[in-house]
């Protein structure tokens, strides 16, 4: 029998690839969560919508799901209101309209900002002291699914980039300046950040669902090895061969990090994952798929 999955956020960044990962897999009927108007992925068999908005709907959902991954979220930090609503009160309001009774699993998407201004490599076990809105948003919404229910898993995902990502993050902002041969302004591009190919994130998940026993907990998922964020930018423009980064235009925010990445044992470990696709490759894909 074919498990139901729901995914919020399906039309999102990571939503998007996490679909089109598991409809290669056919043990697995997909429902995803979206706002009407949302693009959705069309004419698929075992992928079914459910239109609703996470914030403010009171209509249950009575299907009864074994797997649910919120995904959801909003882009605009800066926001403090949509952000609170999107990162917390969305997943409060989410445990009030779905059927828990069959529930085997929980995944939450959290944050690495979640952890603030700790030492890297930063593990599981740090105490979270979040400086950002953003951060401590995620931070009450892991503290509110520890609390309420018995089978959950929060990962904490670092910098994710590839395919379908909007185009006000790092990675495409960069590919779209650069196939356009403009000239970009820059951070001084001294931070280390660590870089995770989606694809790898979305096989991790794959690996969770099929997994008969998971341990509650949180999980950091990143590639395990930071890069130097000029060192990527310099990489993408070598492989366009076109474009004009103009480093040290934008200053770096007071509460940014020098350095930025996780250990990833613990994951590894449990789940008998590592990331397979390094930034070169990762970033050839992520081309590809803007050029065209």
């Amino acid at each position: 029998m074919k498990k139901k999955i729901l995914i919020t956020g399906a039309s999102g960044f990571l939503g998007k690839n996490l679909i089109l990962k598991l409809l290669k897999d056919k043990s697995f009927d997909i429902y995803g969560l979206i706002k009407k108007g949302s693009k959705r992925i069309k004419n698929k068999k075992n992928l079914k919508y459910i239109y609703a908005d996470m914030i403010k709907t009171k209509k249950k959902i009575n299907i009864e799901f074994a797997y649910i991954i919120n995904l959801a979220g909003n882009i605009d930090h800066k926001n403090k209101l949509q952000t609170l609503n999107a990162h917390y009160k969305g997943v409060r309001n989410l445990l009030k309209i779905v059927n828990l009774k069959k529930i085997k699993l929980f995944i939450q998407i959290g944050s690495c900002l979640e952890y603030g201004s700790k030492k890297s490599p930063q593990k599981e076990n740090l105490a979270c002291k979040p400086i950002s809105f953003y951060g401590k948003a995620k931070l009450s919404a892991t503290r509110f699914i520890q609390q309420k229910l018995k089978k959950y898993l929060i990962l904490r995902p670092y910098q994710i980039y590839g395919p379908h990502q909007k185009k006000d993050r790092l990675v495409p902002i960069v590919i779209e300046s650069c196939l356009k041969n403009k000239s970009f302004a820059c951070t001084d591009g001294s931070q280390f950040r660590d870089f995770l190919y989606v694809d790898d994130f979305c096989e991790l998940i794959k690996k969770i669902l099929k997994k008969k026993n998971n341990i509650n907990g949180v999980y950091n998922v990143g590639f395990g090895k930071p890069n130097k964020v000029k060192d990527v930018i310099k990489l993408i423009q070598k492989k366009i061969n076109r474009g004009n980064p103009i480093f040290g235009k934008i200053k770096m925010r007071t509460e940014e990090m020098k350095f930025t990445y996780p250990n990833i044992n613990k994951v590894k470990t449990i789940y008998k994952w590592r990331p397979k696709i390094k930034i070169n490759d990762g970033l050839k894909k992520t081309i590809d798929f803007y050029a065209k």
